[in-house]
Parts: C-alpha cells; structure tokens; sequence
C-alpha cells in the first residue's frame, strides 16, 4: 500500500472544504437520524450549499477570521454545516462536550473567547447567560444566508478547530490543531482505509471528539455516505446497521462491547455488510477482537490509537503491507516520526511524536505547552512497547500507572487478565487506597450472557494467571460498565460504586 506523501508541514488548504471534488454530486452525503422517525438525506451538492449559507451567516453576524464559534449539541446535521463552514470563514469551531457541567461550559466558552454559540434547545441552559446563541432548533434557518462561498485560504500555521480535553486532571485545555495538519491527516487516513465512494460510514461517538471528527472527514474526502446517530444506543445502532447497510462502524471498545453483549439482537440483525469496526480510544482486549470476528462475519476489527494533540492518529497499517500483529496499534504514518523514551530498554517507554497534525500549542496556556512540545516533539504521556518488526503496543498511560507495595501497575494489565476467564465479557480497573500497600487494584466486571462467577473466584483466577501483586482486592458487578460523555468508562461513577452508592451485585 502507497501511503501519500506530505508535504513538510502538512497539505493546503481549507479544512472545511473537505469534499471538493464531490460538491456537486446528488448522492447523499449525509443521513441525519437525530429524528428516528423522521431521518433526514443531504446530497453533497445540498450540504456543500448549506455550509456555505453558515459561512455567509457568520459573515453577515459581524464575525471575522480568528473568532471562536462554539457548538454545544448532539450529533446533527447542523453540528455538520457549523463545524464546517465556521472554517471555511476562517473562524474557528470549539465543540463541546454535552455532558460537562454548566460552570465547565462556562469556563470553556469564557475560556476560548467564543463570540456566538450554536445550541440545540435541551442543552442552551449550560451556556453562560450572557452567551449570544442561535437555537438549532428555533433560530438557525433565520441565520443562514444561502448564496456562493469561496473558502478562505488558510495561512500554513492557521487554526482550523479548537477542541478541549476531557480536564479528568484539571480544567479543560483547549487545543489548538492546524488546517494544514488536519488536511495531512484525513487524506492519510482516507487513503490507507480504503475508503470510497462505495462507503457507508456510521456515526454514534459525539462530534466534539476526534473519533467522530475523524470519521467525518475522512468520509466526506472520500465521497461516502455518513449516517450520523444523535447519540449511541445499541437497538437503533444495530437498526441503522441494517437499514443502510453500513460498511464502517467505529466508535470506543465500549461501545462495542455493549452491541455484542445483545447477541439476541446480533442474531436478528443482518451485519454482513460490514467489513470494518474501528475502535479506538481505550484498548481492545484479544476476546473482544475474537467476539467481534464471530458476530460480523466478514469485518476486520481495526484498532486505532489516537490522541486529539498527536495527530490525531499517528500509527496505522504498515506501508509495506505486513499483517500487523494482534494486540497493535501500527507503526508510524510516512510524515511521522515516534520515539520511546524513558523506558527500561529502548523498544519501550513514554511515545513521543513529531508530524504536520501535532497541536500547535494549547490555547493561552504557553507553559503547558513548552511541557507537552518540546523540540517539535509531542510528549503523549502514553508508555507503548515496540516489537521487532517495529510494531508498538499500547501498555497505559504515564498517569494511569500506580504502585502497589513496590510494584508498577498498568490498570489495562489487568483487565486483560481478568477478559481471559470464560464467564468475564468486560473488566475495568482503578486504584484505589491502601494502608499498608499504597494503592491496590480494584476491577469492576461485566459477565458474559449467561455465565456466573464469583469474587473470589476472579481473584483466585488473577493469582493463577498473573503475578500476585496485580490481583483485584475488590471486584464488583455491573450490568454494564457506566460511560462518560466521551463514551469512555466513566471512573468516578465506578467510584462512587466502591464507595458504597450504588448496589454490588452480579447481574441475574
């Protein structure tokens, strides 16, 4: 496989052009389903006409290039032509998780100075009072002003778009990412995917995180057709699968999970259309791989590692067309270059990257920034393994790690080794305080539709199969692990389960 060679410093361009060569093509580019009931199709031709009446809009509201336009809403199609065509005016979109507090919405839209905020009605009253809006659900059609566009030319060190980190260590940081190094990185990730006109692409990770960005642009340059869900439920997931006979599913291994956790659903849906599940975001477990090989015949589980700052997505398929190893995460894209540094030898250690889609710093933050890059290297704090063959291996996070009576624990270590026991479908562990050890690991577990274990029997099982240290104290059992609005595992809801809030009881 030919990997598109970059130029030094990414591709030219507006980012919120990215279907050029498709505009005015009448097949459909989008299907809204944020109405089941009443789903809605966009031709390119239509959506190209739509981002630019945003664009125009913007324009005619007294906006300039460099201002901050915020989005606060589920998955639509309006989500879509905002993100777009604020960038096509050379404004800069900052979308925002739904799920934060209302101060945490506050400080970000305060934060990154947004001069207009685009909302759906249900989530308005997180935005500061004094925030000018428009309603998606009242107020947007008044705001468009149809008519022709012509992109604004970007300039090599532009922002394109401005996301914010989950703050799970502290406030939110607002990232500052590159027309030049975005375009770099959906024609390369459009390109080693495969991914054509022929594509249907499902959509359920919200529009504020790079999974779901990712797949929207690496869609649209290809000319495929996106069907975007509001938000993720396994039963209209599953529907969607079917109804428009999706090729590309993606989203984070819990999701995943929860659709193959409803085998009776599985059984009565028509999956043979897929022929790719992405997942990233979190690792993904060798059963959840062999589940998702059985229950979609003829898909190849791709997992993708990606980190908002470093790229987004730095490693992916060999150039040379070598089979990537189970368990791997790739080795660098031709633009990126990946070092190991810190570890105990030279193929292990903390990831460092350097290529075009790296950020250009974080927003009014320069000491977090000089932390992060250093000598045009971004430090991921991700500690990964590399192999012979220079394939890496995701291990954990720099500030998952904790120790316990002396030893280094990685929380992935053992949840793969809880995943091997036959009865476990899904296992997540955190650190919790311990007198005379420092911290100790706990794991919360989903069972596998009908199987039965008992705590101790997963702790008997970790200390037959790991070293003794790594064996969960504690182990709880949900129905399903809680997510966060990042479809991520939300820690302190499991938290709240140790300390005693919610009931400890394994599934019926």
């Amino acid at each position: 496989m030919t990997i598109p060679r970059p130029e030094p410093r990414g591709q030219p361009g507006n980012l919120g052009a990215p279907f050029i060569a498709h505009a005015g093509s009448t097949r459909t580019a989008l299907v809204d389903l944020h109405d089941a009931q009443a789903p809605r199709e966009h031709g390119y031709r239509e959506l190209d006409t739509l981002i630019n009446a945003v664009a125009r809009g913007l324009l005619r509201r007294g906006l300039k290039a460099g201002d901050r336009v915020a989005i606060l809403s589920l998955n639509r199609g309006e989500f879509v032509a905002v993100l777009l065509g604020a960038m096509r005016a050379g404004m800069v979109p900052v979308p925002i998780n739904i799920k934060l507090a209302a101060d945490t919405v506050g400080y970000i839209v305060n934060d990154a100075g947004a001069r207009l905020a685009f909302c759906e009605s249900a989530w308005a009253h997180l935005l500061p009072a004094t925030a000018e809006r428009i309603d998606f659900d009242s107020g947007f059609r008044d705001f468009l002003d149809p008519g022709t566009f012509t992109p604004v030319e970007p300039a090599p060190d532009t922002v394109a778009i401005q996301p914010y980190t989950s703050g799970s260590t502290g406030k939110p940081k607002g990232v500052l990412l590159t027309h030049y190094g975005q375009n770099w990185s959906r024609l390369i990730l459009a390109h080693t995917r495969g991914t054509s006109e022929s594509d249907v692409i499902l959509i359920a990770a919200p529009l504020y995180h790079k999974n779901a960005l990712n797949a929207i642009k690496q869609g649209l340059t290809a000319g495929a057709k996106l069907v975007l869900m509001p938000q993720f439920n396994v039963e209209r997931y599953l529907a969607a699968i079917a109804r428009y006979r999706c090729t590309v599913i993606s989203g984070v291994p819990t999701m995943i999970s929860m659709l193959l956790a409803r085998r009776d659903l599985l059984a009565a849906t028509d999956t043979t259309s897929v022929r790719t599940v992405m997942m990233g975001s979190a690792p993904s477990s060798p059963q959840l791989l062999a589940d998702i090989r059985s229950h979609f015949p003829n898909a190849q589980p791709l997992v993708v590692y990606g980190v908002t700052e470093g790229g987004p997505v730095p490693l992916g398929p060999d150039p040379q067309g070598r089979p990537r190893p189970a368990g791997s995460i790739g080795v660098p894209y031709e633009g990126t270059e990946a070092r190991l540094i810190n570890g105990a030898t030279p193929d292990e250690g903390e990831l460092i990257l350097k290529n075009p889609g790296i950020l250009a710093g974080y927003y009014n933050l320069p000491e977090e920034t000089a932390k992060r890059i250093r000598d045009g290297w971004y430090h991921t704090g991700d500690v990964c393994r590399r192999d012979a063959e220079g394939f890496y291996y995701f291990v954990g996070r720099t500030d998952d790690m904790f120790v316990c009576g002396g030893e280094n624990i990685f929380p992935i270590e053992v949840e793969r080794l809880l995943e091997k026991h036959p009865a476990v479908h899904q296992a997540a562990v955190l650190p919790f305080a311990h007198e005379l050890k420092g911290q100790v690991p706990y794991a919360f577990v989903v069972l596998r539709t009908g199987k039965t274990a008992t705590e101790e029997e997963l702790k008997q099982h970790a200390l037959a199969n790991g070293p003794a240290y790594q064996h969960p104290r504690r182990v709880f059992f949900l129905e399903q692990l809680p997510l966060a609005g990042t479809n991520k595992v939300d820690h302190k809801k499991l938290r709240a389960i140790a300390a005693g809030n919610e009931k400890n009881s394994p599934p019926a």
